[in-house]
This record gives C-alpha cells, sequence and structure tokens, in this order.
C-alpha cells in the first residue's frame, strides 16, 4: 500500500516524515534541507542557535536571531521547493522576537512545545506559515486549539503528539514517566484525534494528527497510520546521517549506546529529559554542576539553583564534547548501528512503512 502524502494546508509533504528538532545545533539548515528534498519535512531547531556566531556569550538574543535566518535562508537555498521547519521552544526569553524572525524569513511552519503557545496566531496572522504545537496529552491539545479558536478564531494548522519513549524533553513527570504502565502513545493519539474532530467539524477543515516519540522503523509508522494519523515526526533516527548537523563524535555516541545507557535526566526547563549516560549526566546523580556563565534563555531556569547550564551541556556535546555534555537521545537510539544517509533513511522507512501497511 502506498503512503499517502503529509497535507498542511496547502502544503504537501509527499513523504509524511516530520523529521523532529534537535537543539543544541544538531538539526540545522543542512540537516533539514536533506529531509525536505526527500520529501518529508526538515525542521531547523531554533534553540540557542546561535551558539556559533562570534557574539552568541555576549549578546545572546542577537546572536540567536542572527542564526535562525541564516539558517533559514540556507535550508531554502538547498532546498528550494522543500517544506521547511522551525522548532522553537515556548519556554525561552525571547520567545517573540524568534518567531518574528521566522515569519519574517517566510518559514513553511513553526513547531513549538515546552509550554502551550498561547498567542502563536497573532504572530503568523497574514502570513503562509503554519503554526503546530507538541502536545503529551488530549487535554492540552483541547485547550490550545479551544484557546486560539476564542481568542483569534484560529486552529492548528497541525498538531504533533508527543509520546514517552521521546528523546530530550518530555511533556510528562518522571511518576508518569516511571509507572506501570506507563502513557502509552497509541491511546494518546487516539484521544487527541477525538478530542479535535469537533473543531475539525466547526471550521470545516482537517486538523492532521502526527505522532512522534520511539518511533523508529516502517513498521512503528504503520502502526500509527493505521490509527488515524497523518504522520510521523522522527528524531532519533536522523542523527546517525551525514547530513545531521552535530559532531561526529556525537553520532557515534548513538552508535556505541547500549539499552542500559539511555536513562531519565533532570532538567533545568524543569521537565523531564531522556539522555544517553555520560560523566555529565554522572554527576549530576551526585549533585548540581554550578553554572560559570548564565545565557538568560530559559524562562523557568534559576542560575543559583539550577542542577546545570543546559545550554552549556547541549553545545559541548554537539561540538564534540561528548563525555561533558548532554547527549539527548529517544529510548530506540541503541538500535542504531551504523552512518547512512538522509536519502538512503527514508527510501528505507518508506519501503518498510509499505510493506508494512500492505
Amino acid at each position: 500500500m502506498k503512503l499517502s502524502p503529509l497535507q498542511i494546508g496547502e502544503l504537501v509533504a509527499q513523504v509524511p516524515i516530520i523529521q523532529g528538532a534537535m537543539g543544541v545545533g544538531v538539526s540545522l539548515s543542512k540537516l533539514a534541507a536533506a529531509v525536505a528534498n526527500e520529501g518529508g519535512v526538515g525542521v531547523i531547531s531554533g534553540v540557542q542557535i546561535g551558539f556559533q556566531e562570534p557574539d552568541f556569550e555576549s549578546n545572546n538574543d542577537a546572536a540567536n536571531e542572527r542564526a535562525l535566518r541564516k539558517h533559514i535562508r540556507k535550508a531554502r537555498e538547498l532546498s528550494p521547493k522543500g517544506i521547511i521547519g522551525v522548532n522553537l521552544l515556548a519556554a525561552i526569553n525571547n520567545y517573540k522576537e524568534m518567531v518574528q524572525a521566522a515569519v519574517e524569513e517566510k518559514v513553511d511552519l513553526i513547531i513549538s512545545g515546552a509550554g502551550l503557545p498561547t498567542d502563536l496566531p497573532e504572530m503568523i496572522k497574514g502570513t503562509k506559515t503554519k503554526i503546530a504545537p507538541i502536545v503529551s496529552s488530549s487535554k492540552a491539545a483541547a485547550l490550545i486549539t479551544k484557546l486560539w479558536s476564542r481568542r483569534f478564531k484560529y486552529i492548528p494548522d497541525l498538531v504533533i503528539v508527543e509520546g514517552p519513549e521521546a528523546g530530550g524533553h518530555l511533556g510528562f513527570s518522571e511518576d508518569q514517566l516511571n509507572a506501570d504502565p506507563k502513557p502509552q502513545l497509541d491511546k494518546i493519539v487516539q484521544e487527541v484525534i477525538d478530542a479535535l474532530r469537533p473543531y475539525e467539524e466547526k471550521y470545516n477543515r482537517p486538523i492532521p494528527v502526527v505522532a512522534a516519540g520511539g518511533i523508529f522503523d516502517g513498521v512503528d509508522i504503520a502502526k500509527y497510520i493505521k490509527l488515524g494519523v497523518s504522520g510521523v515526526q522522527m528524531g532519533t533516527r536522523f542523527v546517525a546521517t551525514e547530513e545531521c548537523d552535530a559532531d561526529i563524535r556525537f553520532k557515534e555516541a548513538y552508535i556505541a549506546a547500549k539499552e542500559e545507557d539511555i536513562q531519565l535526566v533532570k532538567s533545568p526547563v524543569g521537565m523531564p529529559g531522556r539522555a544517553i549516560n555520560t560523566n555529565l549526566t554522572a554527576k549530576l546523580k551526585e549533585g548540581r554542576v554550578p553554572v560559570k556563565k548564565c545565557y538568560n534563555c530559559l524562562k523557568p531556569c534559576e542560575p543559583k539553583t539550577t542542577p546545570y547550564c543546559i545550554s552549556k551541556a547541549l553545545i559541548d556535546s554537539v561540538q564534540g564534547n561528548v563525555e561533558e555534555g548532554l547527549v539527548f537521545s529517544g529510548t530506540n537510539a541503541y538500535r542504531i548501528d551504523r552512518i547512512t544517509t538522509v536519502k538512503q533513511l527514508m527510501a528505507q522507512l518508506v519501503a518498510e512503512t509499505e510493506t508494512a501497511l500492505g
């Protein structure tokens, strides 16, 4: 059975795979463009994207806005016909300015998680940029959709449902993640589809639902398509590609990881995270790592009490200092055994999915 495209308004991705945003610097213009060129949706991570700018330490906000514009333009150069998105955390202090920069650069899609992006429809008003919240429950999906509908007469162009097996920050409490049984993505997806149906009927247009978190191969993709989703989001699989923007040592950490190496970690964002064990995560089990330099990047972060500086930890890892950094990953990273190309990976995923569907 042939895969159906993912339609987001007038945007059509021939392959219904969104490449998950991975920051800091793991998914920038090179990876996003490669995925977009293969018919998927390529996504640039906007979190501390300016880490390579010369004034990043002294002028953090301006460096990030400038770098975001550069990477959107670069991705568009590399993939003039592809769909390019950016992921901007609602928890960053300069959220509004970063959204404005992305909109001015005519990005196709803004994905937003780590909090509810309550005013996002107002920020893209009068443009062709599409917007998609990331949620982890039907309650959150209904809340943001009801809010947008009431305040802006607008509903999401896409909703991404992220389950408990995802990498990076998770929309679940530690108790939920350690529960038996813990929340199940397939159940949450079906609840979100049901919660959005009244708004689809009211506005007479579909709200595509995309499943994310722990999706590894075509069998997984087919499973969720059969449940009624319009597509999937995958991050972990795209790390071990030649086009991934991270240092080779970051990619090799995925290949070397064993199942038991992938664990939950504390995060200054106030949410649990999932990462591969390193020297840093070992230190965090013993106490906090003092913050020497604060970038004032996150709303909930307090330098005097935060367990560590997440910006420094993520920048260290993406630049190759893996042991002293934070290597976010999904639960299935240990299943990756080699580096491939985006072209080969996308073709493999499509073939596996179509076989599983057929």
